[in-house]
């Protein structure tokens, strides 16, 4: 890894936003899922979750650019186990779905632990997704069509939580933990190498300040395949 893209990684893992995400409900359409999760990256979201019982994630390498490398997605089998996990995790859940509860999604305050649920341009949210939410929040339309695409409704959405989490000034301080920092830096980093580590299940070595390996590779990870 040269100096230069050391900092680079830096420089984004500074800015990534733990607790804002978005939660997908039955989005299958790779187009779609890259142009989100390119989005995702973006704006600093580090986690994306996604719901797909019948067809599994599957972005399109295109048009997600590379950042299929920057934002994790995790996968999940049904609705459920998501809410679960996000709510254990501190997250409100508020879900895009124009009803007459819903706001206006500018109203919404993203300045917290927030996940956003979208669904299929087709079918939208679930009813269950929207009981489980917090709430709902609705992109107001003054034209003819009652929607947008569901990657363009997510990047509207996603770059207003960034406008709100600049004017915090959430962007200004790295907001990882110190060991997901650390752990993301090696990995983005030496990509090849990490993965060798976690197939033995060693914890990764030091970085020094030029971004080098800081402590010896252990023979068996030498040993190892890439």
């Amino acid at each position: 890894m040269t100096p230069q893209r050391y900092r680079r990684i830096r420089a984004v893992l500074d800015r990534r936003q733990p607790d804002l995400t978005l939660l997908l409900e039955g989005v299958h359409k790779p187009h779609n899922l890259s142009a989100i999760q390119r989005t995702c990256d973006a704006v600093g979201v580090l986690d994306l979750h996604a719901v797909a019982p019948a067809r599994p994630y599957r972005a399109h390498r295109a048009t997600a650019s590379g950042s299929e490398k920057w934002t994790r997605v995790h996968r999940y089998q049904a609705l459920q186990p998501a809410i679960d996990r996000l709510r254990r995790a501190g997250f409100q859940l508020w879900a895009a779905n124009l009803s007459e509860r819903s706001r206006d999604f500018r109203e919404l305050d993203y300045r917290g632990p927030v996940a956003i649920v979208m669904g299929t341009e087709k079918f939208g949210v679930s009813a269950a997704a929207c009981a489980a939410a917090d709430g709902e929040i609705h992109i107001p339309m003054l034209g003819m069509v009652a929607s947008l695409n569901v990657s363009v409704a997510a990047a509207v959405i996603l770059y207003e939580a960034q406008r709100q989490r600049e004017q915090a000034g959430l962007y200004d301080r790295p907001r990882l933990s110190p060991e997901r920092y650390q752990a993301l830096l090696f990995r983005w980093g030496y990509p090849r190498l990490a993965a060798r580590y976690d197939a033995l299940g060693l914890p990764y070595p030091e970085l020094d300040e030029e971004g080098n390996v800081h402590t010896p590779i252990p023979e068996a990870v030498r040993r190892v395949r890439p």
